[in-house]
């Protein structure tokens, strides 16, 4: 099979720690083989997330430090999809930047969970990107759970889901089953890329990366272990599953929108 490569960057994350952070994703993605085509990492990969030090993890997204994620996409000619805290005025979001060298486009995570709610806000839109796998939704950990946001996106044409996540160890369990439920409920392929190690209260992430085939079986995944995994996703097989799935053809409207 042929198709694009995407990186997928299970890593440990520095909370409040923004050049920690930074050099972390840089020396990273300097490490990728040219023919990378995207690179996916945790949730808060940027900031991490400190509940008693949140100023420290904002991050404006029109500020230096999108601007260099969006510079070292354009070095290594890879999109890159980090997550962080954005500030937007008062309010706080748990974001998601999906950086290409020409521009970056923002998801704001729907559905907090825990001590996200006290401080930050819900995002409100969901968002599609073109991506070499076709369009591609954004979802953010908690997002997992919440059927609706799959069955809006299985109503488009979305072939991909991305994931970035920082499930808690002691529930890792949810997380493989829910990205495995995500694929198969759109009959398209899910990459989902978990925080790993431990925070300073000393909770400890699940990793446990994952890629998923359009039918819901696991194609590759990871453990907790700090590291990065190069996986060739063809777009062919989307096709394939749905054939099956769909016979008399395929249910979606083909409606490609970016934000709705």
């Amino acid at each position: 099979m042929a198709g694009p490569i995407v990186a997928v960057c299970q890593t440990v994350v520095d909370d409040g720690d923004i050049d920690a952070n930074l050099e972390r994703v840089s020396e990273h993605v300097a490490g990728l083989p040219r023919a990378v085509d995207v690179a996916v990492f945790p949730e808060y990969s940027l900031s991490g997330f400190d509940r008693d030090r949140i100023d420290a993890c904002a991050i404006p997204r029109d500020g230096r430090v999108i601007e260099r994620v969006r510079a070292i996409a354009d070095r290594v000619g890879c999109t890159l999809v980090v997550g962080f805290v954005e500030r937007a005025g008062e309010r706080l979001y748990n974001a998601t930047v999906y950086a290409q060298p020409e521009e970056c486009v923002i998801y704001r995570k729907r559905h907090l969970w825990g001590n996200e709610r006290s401080l930050l806000s819900p995002g409100t839109e969901r968002v599609i990107v073109e991506t070499p796998l076709g369009p591609t939704g954004l979802l953010t950990c908690y997002d997992l759970n919440f059927v609706e946001e799959s069955a809006a996106l299985a109503r488009t044409d979305v072939r991909a889901l991305f994931v970035p996540g920082a499930w808690p160890a002691a529930h890792v369990e949810n997380w493989r089953l829910l990205l495995r439920a995500r694929a198969l409920d759109g009959v398209r392929w899910v990459v989902g890329v978990g925080r790993t190690g431990r925070n300073a209260e000393g909770r400890a992430y699940a990793g446990n990366s994952s890629i998923i085939y359009p039918n819901g079986r696991i194609m590759d995944s990871l453990d907790r272990a700090e590291r990065t995994r190069l996986v060739t996703l063809d777009p062919a097989v989307v096709a394939h599953h749905r054939a099956k799935v769909f016979p008399g053809g395929e249910s979606h409207d083909n409606k490609r929108k970016t934000i709705f």
